[in-house]
Order: structure tokens, then C-alpha cells, then sequence
């Protein structure tokens, strides 16, 4: 009764509504909504559900206003005749007929929404109780928004918590009042934890449910670890020094990429710290993961090279096209480069964001020399040359018999033994080869069901697509520009995996073969 009295009239209203707002630490006027709402729910629970009944509170005298409205008809609703059976012709509140609103307030039109007030009324005891409840729930609600309004800024931060509970290895946490969640599997392996204990952890993502706002820490993330260098090293919160990348394996061993911005300044010394001691701090806090700190580099072969850290290095190969890179190390650097269960080479991989192959100097040799005979073999086979030849050609650098076709003359008569007429017979019988091997495919695609249309289509810079490759694209039931036009990037890839193309080659491929669509 204490609380009726208090919402329905009293001088301190107001007072009580900023004594709520400052101790939740919300607006006023929030709080003085929710007792408007709570005020709306007891009334209707004394006049009737079914009334659209609405409550204003005076922001400066706290003076209440409780009424009903009813919109003016010139009929009725058919559920509205139904509540109005008993003799009545208003009915269900929410109508009134024209001519009853008329009697209530003259002048007043069809449409109009007529305001009723309601007398002044004794909430009662359950009413009461029901009104502390909504202002409580309401004034709840405000809270929780106010507090996801807040994490949401914290988003990509470091926070501290303790713990409340853990169940089933999941940790439910108290974050300045509100709970967060430590999953189970963003826990670092063999962290243990018992309720009370302060944890520090990453705010991957702030969410918002019925519960309020639910906040998703991580301590396995890479950007946890990325924010712990910033706190311990000055120069990367000034700037100075730029994390580029950062690659873990939570609890075992993790790599990160930095660079300086000042020439003047080292930026994995300043990582390290005097003796160690920055890096050692982060290490701490990772429960003993061991940390390769790596100078990033624009040059991909450099930033692999220096991300295998511990392991040198012999020789790269780089195809830029693929994202891929040959790493050659001496045998006994294959097990340091690779690492226990492959975690250098998988970490040294994510942090570049390149394809590592590791192959020894032996490995790699062995490759060469199927490579070198398999070349000369075809040379052999296709020139009708003979074997010292097809190895001259080969150690030359050429890979390919349109190499040979298309190559100037003098670059082949320059070969150590050869001469004008021996490059000649060379590039004749090169180009006789590739004719004579376009025509047979030319023809078995065509029996196949290819389009001619096919056959002129162009890669890049008026490259032909390959009479091999249309054979391969027909096999899969591509064949005609429109085929070929209607297909994605990755369904071309997935279709023909071993076509030689690059994705920049396969969308130009594609775009060429919609050319014809939009020709007038």
C-alpha cells in the first residue's frame, strides 16, 4: 500500500524516481517511464485488460494522470459488438460510437481518439505488488542496455573478471556487473579455475539476449595475445611499432609479426625487452607458451623464411599465383622446420599467409631430376631430337615445347653447340608439334559436342585458352561460351582443379566467355 500511495500522487515522486537514477546510474526520465508503465498495469488490472488505458507522470510536480482512450466509429467492430452484448453501446473500450462520444465531449469528430480520466483510485495490495514488479523489471531493462551500450566499446579489449561459476569447464564470469562467458575451449590447456579467482581475457564479441547483455571472452585468441605486447610494449601502443600478424597454438608455442615504423627503433628487441623481460611477462600470462617474435617483410620468400624460425633455410621457390612457396632446408633442419605434429610450418603458415612445402636438399633435388626427365622425354619424343639435345634444352631453362615455338631464334641458336639452321629445325618442328597436337584435340572436342566459339576465347592479354584445357572443360559437359559464361569462379575451379589457371585467370576466362552477352 505504501508504494499506491507513493505512485499515485505523492510530492515525492520525483525525488524517489532521481534517488532510483542515481544509484542504478541511469536517466531520470528511464525511471520515470517505467513507473508510467507500472502505473498503466496496476490501473488495468483494477479497470480491465481489455482497456487501453495509458498514465503520465508531470516530470516537474510529479502530478499523475491515469486515462483511458477510445477511438470514435461510426460502427462498431464485430469483436467489439461481441464485448458490447451485455446492453452497452460502448462496448470493448477501444471503440466508442459517434454518437455516445458525442454526449461525453461535443464537437468531437469520427476518428478522433476521445481521452477519458479516470478517477482517482486505490491500487490495492496485489495491484501495488504488480507495480514494484514492472518498475523493477523496467528500471532492470534500462540497466542491462545501459551496460551492452557500454561493452560494446570493449569489444577487441582486454577486461578483468572474476570467476562465479564453471560448469562442465565453461566459466561464467562477473565483468564490472555484468556476466561474461569463458567457454571451455577458449581456455588455455591446463588453466584451472575456482570461483573468486580474477581472470584476464579477451572480449571477442558482445551479444545481446533476453538475459541481457551476454559478453564471449577468449583467452586462446591471437588477438589476446596481440593486446597483451601492446600493454607490455610502450612503442606498439605509441605506433611506433606495428603488430602484423600473429599465428597460435594456445598453450604450446604461438608466432607474431612485428614492425617498426622508425628506423631508429628495433621492433623485436623492443618486443623482447631488456633481458627478456617483456616478453617474458606475456609469457606468463599464457601459462609458459613459447613465443617466436619475427621482423615482418613485404618480400613473401624473406617473411616465410624468417617465420620457420628456428629453422634455416637453403632455397625458396615463390608462385605468387597460388600462394605457395618451396621451402628447401638440409635434412637435418626438416624436423626443426616442420615441427613437433607439423606446428612450425602450420603456425609459420597462418602467420604469412602462404602455403609452406618443406622438402630437404635431397627431396628437392630428387624432384628436379624427375622433372629434368620428364622434360626431356618430351622433348625427345615431340622434336624427334635426340637425348643429348632434349638435356641441352632442358638445362637451358625450357619447360615447354611452345617455349621452343615461340622463343626468339638467336636465344636458341645461342645454345652452346647449336647454331642458326639447328634453331630453326627446332622451332619448325615445335610449331609443326603443337599444330598437329591442336587439330587432334580441336577434332576429338568437337566430336565430342565443343562449339568453335569456344576454341578463340583468350586468358589474358590474348593468350588462347589451351586445346588441352577445352578438352578437359567438354569432358565436364562445357561446351560453348554460354556453358562456360554460367559458371563461378570457384564452380570452374572445383570442375577442372588441374586446369593451370590462377583465379585471376579463371574470372577473366569467365568474363570473356560473357562478352558476346552484352554486344548489342
Amino acid at each position: 500500500m505504501a508504494l499506491a500511495s507513493q505512485i499515485m500522487g505523492s510530492t515525492e515522486l520525483i525525488q524517489v524516481a532521481e534517488a532510483v537514477a542515481r544509484e542504478k546510474g541511469i536517466n531520470r526520465d528511464q525511471v520515470i517511464e517505467a513507473i508510467e508503465q507500472s502505473i498503466q498495469v496496476a490501473a488495468r488490472k483494477k479497470y480491465g485488460y481489455e482497456q487501453n488505458i495509458k498514465a503520465i507522470i508531470d516530470r516537474k510536480s510529479g502530478a499523475v494522470q491515469v486515462f483511458r482512450e477510445r477511438t470514435v466509429v461510426e460502427k462498431l467492430t464485430e469483436s467489439e459488438e461481441e464485448e458490447g452484448a451485455a446492453g452497452t453501446s460502448g462496448g470493448k473500450i477501444t471503440e466508442i460510437l459517434f454518437a455516445d462520444a458525442k454526449r461525453i465531449k461535443p464537437g468531437i469528430e469520427i476518428g478522433e481518439v476521445l481521452r477519458e480520466d479516470l478517477p482517482p483510485m486505490d491500487i490495492g495490495r496485489v495491484a501495488a505488488q504488480t507495480a514494484k514488479q514492472v518498475i523493477t523489471q523496467n528500471i532492470r531493462g534500462v540497466e542491462k542496455e545501459k551496460q551492452f551500450e557500454a561493452f560494446q566499446n570493449k569489444k577487441g579489449t582486454i577486461v578483468h573478471g572474476s570467476v562465479k561459476s564453471i560448469e562442465y569447464g565453461n566459466i561464467t564470469m562477473d565483468v564490472n556487473g555484468v556476466e561474461a562467458v569463458l567457454r571451455k575451449e577458449e581456455v588455455i590447456p591446463r588453466e584451472n579455475y575456482r570461483s573468486g579467482d580474477r581472470i584476464r581475457a579477451y572480449v571477442v564479441d558482445v551479444r545481446r539476449d533476453n538475459r541481457g547483455p551476454q559478453v564471449i571472452l577468449s583467452r586462446t585468441h591471437p588477438e589476446f595475445m596481440a593486446k597483451l605486447f601492446a600493454g607490455e610494449v610502450p612503442e606498439i601502443y605509441d605506433g611506433i611499432i606495428e603488430i602484423k600478424a600473429v599465428a597460435r597454438d594456445a598453450g604450446s608455442r604461438a608466432k607474431i609479426a612485428v614492425m617498426s615504423r622508425d628506423g631508429n627503433i628495433d621492433a623485436k628487441a623492443s618486443c623482447i625487452g631488456v633481458r627478456g623481460a617483456r616478453v617474458q611477462a606475456v609469457v606468463s600470462e599464457l601459462q609458459g607458451e613459447k613465443i617466436d617474435i619475427i621482423d615482418w617483410s613485404a618480400d613473401p620468400a624473406q617473411f616465410v623464411v624468417s617465420a620457420l624460425t628456428p629453422a634455416q633455410v637453403s632455397k625458396v621457390v615463390v608462385e605468387e599465383d597460388e600462394k605457395r612457396i618451396e621451402v628447401v632446408v638440409p635434412e637435418e633442419q626438416q624436423s626443426l622446420a616442420i615441427g613437433r605434429r607439423g606446428q612450425n610450418v602450420k603456425l609459420a603458415s597462418q602467420l604469412t599467409g602462404w602455403y609452406i612445402e618443406i622438402l630437404t636438399d635431397a627431396e628437392e633435388s630428387k624432384r628436379r631430376q624427375e622433372e629434368f626427365e620428364k622434360v626431356s622425354k618430351l622433348f625427345i619424343e615431340a622434336l624427334d631430337v635426340e637425348e643429348i639435345i632434349a638435356q641441352l634444352l632442358v638445362t637451358e631453362g625450357f619447360t615447354s615445347i611452345e617455349e621452343i615455338a615461340y622463343v626468339e631464334i638467336d636465344e636458341l641458336a645461342s645454345i652452346e653447340g647449336f647454331d642458326e639452321n639447328v634453331a630453326a629445325e627446332l622451332q619448325n618442328r615445335a610449331v609443326e608439334y603443337i599444330q598437329n597436337r591442336e587439330k587432334e584435340i580441336r577434332n576429338k572436342a568437337k566430336s565430342q559436342g565443343a562449339n568453335e566459339d569456344l576454341f578463340d576465347l583468350s586468358i589474358v592479354e590474348g593468350e588462347k585458352i589451351s586445346p588441352e584445357l577445352i578438352l578437359k572443360l567438354v569432358d565436364k559437359g562445357i561446351k560453348s561460351r554460354d556453358d562456360l559464361g554460367d559458371l563461378a569462379t570457384d564452380e570452374f575451379k572445383e570442375l577442372v582443379p588441374d586446369s593451370g589457371l590462377n583465379f585471376r585467370q579463371i574470372n577473366e576466362l569467365i568474363m570473356a566467355a560473357r562478352a558476346h552477352w552484352f554486344k548489342e
